[in-house]
C-alpha cells in the first residue's frame, strides 16, 4: 500500500511540472500576457487530483476512506500551488520583470499594489480551487453507505 504523502509529492510534483510547461508553451506563443488562458489550470490541477486519488484508492483497497482521500487530494492540489508559486515567483521577479509590470498595469492600474500581490493571487487561486476540486473527487470515490458497493 502507498502512503498519501508518497501519492500526493509524486501527482504535486507532476502537476506543478504540468502547470509550468503549460505557462512556458504559451509564452513561446506569447500568449502568457491574456490572463483568460489561466482557466485551463483549472482541468489539469482536476485531473491530476482526481488521479491521485483514484490511484491511492486503488493501492488502499479496503482501507481506503473519505478522510484519507480528501487528505491525498489536498497535499497533492498543495503541493502542486506552491510549487507552480515558486516557479512564478522566480519568473516574474527576475527573469521577466516587463511580465510582473505588464500585468500589474493591466489589472491594478487604480490600485497602488506591488508585485506580491501577484504571487497571492496565484496562491490563492490554487488553494480554493483545491479545496473545491477536492470536495469534488471525493465525490465520486467515497464509498456510500445507502448502497453495496462493489468490493
Amino acid at each position: 500500500m502507498k502512503s498519501s504523502a508518497s501519492v500526493a509529492i509524486k501527482y504535486g510534483v507532476f502537476t506543478a511540472l504540468t502547470l509550468i510547461i503549460y505557462f512556458l508553451a504559451l509564452k513561446l506563443i506569447g500568449l502568457h500576457n491574456n490572463p483568460w488562458f489561466r482557466i485551463f489550470n483549472g482541468p489539469i490541477m482536476a485531473y491530476a487530483i482526481y488521479v491521485a486519488i483514484k490511484n491511492f484508492k486503488n493501492s488502499s483497497g479496503s482501507e481506503f476512506d473519505y478522510g484519507s482521500g480528501f487528505k491525498t487530494g489536498l497535499s497533492t492540489g498543495f503541493i502542486a500551488t506552491v510549487l507552480f508559486a515558486a516557479f512564478m515567483c522566480i519568473y516574474m521577479f527576475y527573469l521577466d520583470t516587463a511580465f510582473t509590470n505588464n500585468l500589474l498595469r493591466n489589472w491594478f492600474s487604480d490600485f497602488d499594489y506591488g508585485s506580491g500581490i501577484l504571487v497571492f493571487i496565484i496562491l490563492i487561486e490554487g488553494l480554493a480551487s483545491t479545496v473545491v476540486l477536492t470536495l469534488t473527487c471525493m465525490q465520486l470515490f467515497k464509498n456510500s453507505k445507502n448502497f453495496l458497493q462493489n468490493k
